[in-house]
C-alpha cells in the first residue's frame, strides 16, 4: 500500500464532497492518505494563498517516507501566480535521490513543465484527487493505467490511432496545451527537441485549439518532435457558425503543415477515462495497420 500526499497548487476544490470521497476510497483500499486538510482550504478562486500554496509545492523537497505518491486535490487556475517563488533547486535535488511519484494534470502541468525544464524531473499526467479518485464510481481503465504506470519501470500504453504509419522514439512531455502556450518565453517551458509531445485540453472551441496548435507551430516547437500525440478535448463542439469546420478539421489542416506524425485518439485527459502517462520518460510510438502503442520506460516507481 501507499502514501499519498494531497497538494492543492491551484484552484479551491468546489466539489468537497467529490474530494472527500476520494480520500475515503483510497483509504478503504488501503493506503494512507496525508495533508486532507489542503481540501478544505479556500482564498477567493484559489485553493488558499499564495504562500499557502507554494508552501505546499517547497515542502515537497523535505517529504522523507519511502514510497510517497504526490497527489494534486484538482486543478483550475493558480499555478502559473507561484512558478517564481518555487525552490526549483530543492525539489530537484530532492528528486535525484529519492523521488517522490507527482501526479496530475490541467493547472499542473505548468509545474510539471518548469520541473523539466529546470531538473529533467520526470512527473506523471494522470488522474487527480476529486475528478477521478472522488468520481462517484472510480473508472477501471483510468485506475488500472494509474498504478500500471507507477509500479512498472516499462509499460506501453495502445490504442487505435488515426494517423500516418510511424515507429520513432524520444523523451515524452507535454500535457494540457493552454498550459503549455502560457509558458512560451519563460524559464519554466522545456527546450525539448526530438521528443514526443503529448497534449489535451478541456472547454477549448477547436478554433482555439488549431490556434494554439499553430503558436506551438510558427514557434518552432512541432517540427523539432519526432512525434506529436494528441488526447482528448473535452468540450470542444463545434456550433452552427462552424459549417462543417471541426476538430477533424483542425487535425487535417495541422498535418498539412506538420513535417512530422501527428497522432490522435489517445485517451487522456480531463474525461474519467485517461491514461497515467511520465512526462519526461523515454517513449517508443509506432503506429501500424495493427494499431498505435506508446512504450514508456526511465520513470521512477513504486518500491516493492
Amino acid at each position: 500500500m501507499s502514501l499519498f500526499h494531497l497538494i492543492a497548487p491551484s484552484g479551491y476544490c468546489i466539489n468537497q464532497e467529490a474530494a472527500w470521497r476520494g480520500v475515503q476510497r483510497l483509504t478503504e483500499a488501503g493506503h494512507q492518505v496525508n495533508n486532507s486538510d489542503v481540501i478544505y482550504r479556500r482564498y477567493q478562486r484559489f485553493a488558499g494563498t499564495e504562500t499557502e500554496r507554494l508552501a505546499d509545492i517547497n515542502a515537497l523537497a523535505h517529504l522523507d517516507l519511502p514510497n510517497t505518491i504526490v497527489l494534486a486535490v484538482r486543478g483550475g487556475y493558480g499555478a502559473s501566480r507561484i512558478l517564481a517563488g518555487i525552490d526549483w533547486s530543492a525539489l530537484i535535488a530532492r528528486q535525484l535521490h529519492n523521488p517522490l511519484l507527482i501526479c496530475g494534470h490541467s493547472d499542473f502541468t505548468a509545474i510539471q513543465c518548469g520541473l523539466l525544464a529546470k531538473g529533467n524531473v520526470i512527473t506523471f499526467s494522470g488522474p487527480m484527487l476529486a475528478a477521478n479518485f472522488g468520481a462517484e464510481t472510480l473508472n477501471e481503465f483510468t485506475a488500472h493505467h494509474f498504478w500500471l504506470a507507477l509500479r512498472n519501470k516499462t509499460f506501453t500504453v495502445e490504442w487505435q490511432g488515426e494517423g500516418p504509419s510511424c515507429q520513432t522514439e524520444g523523451t515524452l512531455w507535454g500535457g494540457n496545451l493552454a498550459m503549455l502556450i502560457s509558458l512560451i518565453g519563460t524559464p519554466w517551458m522545456p527546450n525539448i527537441s526530438n521528443g514526443i509531445l503529448v497534449l489535451e485540453d478541456i472547454n477549448e472551441h477547436p478554433f482555439r485549439v488549431e490556434r494554439m496548435l499553430l503558436q506551438l507551430l510558427e514557434a518552432g516547437i512541432l517540427d523539432r518532435q519526432k512525434g506529436i500525440v494528441l488526447g482528448s478535448f473535452s468540450g470542444s463542439a463545434p456550433n452552427d457558425y462552424d459549417a462543417g469546420y471541426s476538430l477533424q478539421s483542425v487535425f487535417d489542416f495541422l498535418r498539412s503543415r506538420l513535417s512530422v506524425p501527428l497522432l490522435t485518439g489517445l485517451d487522456f485527459g480531463h474525461e474519467q477515462r485517461t491514461v497515467t502517462l511520465p512526462l519526461g520518460a523515454h517513449a517508443v510510438l509506432r503506429n501500424n495497420q495493427n494499431g498505435t502503442q506508446l512504450i514508456l520506460s526511465g520513470h521512477p516507481v513504486l518500491k516493492s
